[in-house]
């Protein structure tokens, strides 16, 4: 299959994850693959937009950890360049919507995270596999007004 169908069939699909979870305030598609799964809002780097993706979290003391694998492909997912050029975010578990910090894992955390997150989801393995960049761990921590 063409690449740009691939992408225009994981748009699709992620189009429809946000929409059917934001419509059902997370009763729906809140797993995947036995994984919970929050929403992940950023701000565009070069457009300013806001952009959405559904991604399966960990809670670790008081962060939610989401994993930048873009599937093993080369580049980070966009998503990532969003937080790293602009931290500030909001994730949406279920009904609750959340103001984050976004943070890279350190070298330590990650390799302290990197199994639990692999036991979460063993396909994170394939994709480290699969790319020759390092997949960043983001740790997601709560903005307390």
């Amino acid at each position: 299959m063409p690449k740009l169908v691939l992408a225009l069939l994981k748009k699709a699909l992620f189009c429809f994850h946000v929409g059917a979870y934001r419509l059902t305030s997370g009763r729906m598609l809140s797993k995947v693959v036995g994984a919970p799964v929050l929403l992940l809002t950023t701000t565009g780097r070069k457009t300013g937009k806001r952009r959405t993706w559904p991604l399966l979290y960990l809670v670790e003391g008081d962060s939610y950890v989401v994993v930048a694998s873009n599937g093993g492909s080369p580049t980070h997912p966009s998503w990532y360049l969003n937080l790293t050029s602009n931290p500030a975010a909001t994730i949406q578990l279920g009904s609750y919507h959340i103001s984050v910090d976004a943070q890279t894992a350190s070298p330590e955390e990650k390799a302290f995270l990197w199994p639990k997150m692999v036991e979460l989801y063993s396909g994170y393995e394939t994709y480290q596999g699969r790319t020759k960049r390092q997949i960043p761990l983001v740790m997601l921590k709560e903005v307390r007004m």
